[in-house]
């Protein structure tokens, strides 16, 4: 029994999906997003996470396609996605965003009265560095209906401050849409980037939940790494298209009886870690 004042562990029921996308066929990727959200409300879900750039789809090959293709928040499309969720469902998408003279890799968190947040991706990958303005916001944490939800995309992961810092602002669970590139791994392995996810979600005892892309687009072949990962850094469900798993968020990070995964930092030891210009790098450039 939870003394008063304490807070308790509670569940959130969560979907991920990878409908088809293809890159300069908006239209056709709204309509297939639209059928994924149906199942997973259909599911249950409460939180629903679709993919990077899923408007526009990511194999961009232009800076003019992809101001193209890029829509405002705002936009209709957008609002659609959400037409027919629950009160208490919250939507996380992937889209191209007009923003000012640029173009940024955005997602919104949205329910069906309009648009929670946008976050801006800041840490771009590769070609996305010659489509794409980089976002110059730490990534959110936003109040919804199923509680304080924290935003990143894709590469952001790679950062294992990204993860951390939406934790200690208060997140309770991170949605991560993502367009993870097929890459060797040894037979019966996890993808690296979900792997890194779980280590991720288990240092910071908080879900994450990623929607990949799959199948292939333009030449580059997909991961389809849909996974919901637990606050204990466990795979609750994986698949090419779809994942759907009810989470625990727990009421606290603590672990074991002594110890605590965010109280027991010692950050006075870990400046490094904001050097822009660290004594012994190993850096590309």
């Amino acid at each position: 029994m939870a003394l008063d004042g304490e807070q308790q562990a509670r569940s959130i029921a969560i979907a991920a999906r990878s409908p088809r996308i293809r890159a300069g066929e908006p239209e056709a990727n709204l309509d297939a997003a639209r059928a994924a959200i149906a199942d997973a409300v259909a599911a249950g879900a409460r939180l629903i996470v679709l993919p990077e750039l899923l408007t526009s789809g990511y194999a961009l090959t232009s800076q003019d396609e992809a101001r193209a293709l890029a829509i405002d928040a705002g936009d209709a499309a957008l609002a659609s996605l959400a037409a027919d969720l629950p009160a208490d469902a919250v939507l996380v998408v992937g889209f191209a965003e007009r923003a000012g003279a640029s173009i940024a890799n955005s997602v919104g968190a949205i329910t069906r009265d309009g648009v929670l947040a946008v976050y801006r991706k800041t840490h771009l990958w590769d070609l996305e560095q010659t489509l794409f303005e980089p976002g110059d916001a730490e990534p959110p944490v936003v109040e919804t209906p199923i509680g304080r939800l924290g935003l990143a995309i894709c590469y952001d992961l790679e950062f294992p401050e990204v993860p951390r810092a939406l934790a200690l602002a208060g997140a309770e669970v991170i949605a991560a849409p993502v367009a993870w590139p097929l890459v060797d791994r040894p037979a019966g392995e996890r993808p690296p980037e979900l792997i890194q996810a779980m280590g991720s979600a288990r240092t910071s005892r908080i879900p994450i939940v990623i929607a990949d892309h799959h199948g292939d687009d333009r030449g580059i072949d997909w991961t389809g790494g849909t996974a919901i990962v637990d606050a204990y850094g466990w795979v609750a469900d994986a698949g090419e298209t779809a994942a759907t798993a009810t989470v625990e968020i727990p009421a606290d990070t603590r672990a074991g009886d002594r110890n605590d995964l965010l109280g027991d930092r010692r950050p006075e030891l870990y400046r490094g870690l904001l050097d822009e210009q660290p004594s012994a790098p190993r850096r590309h450039r």
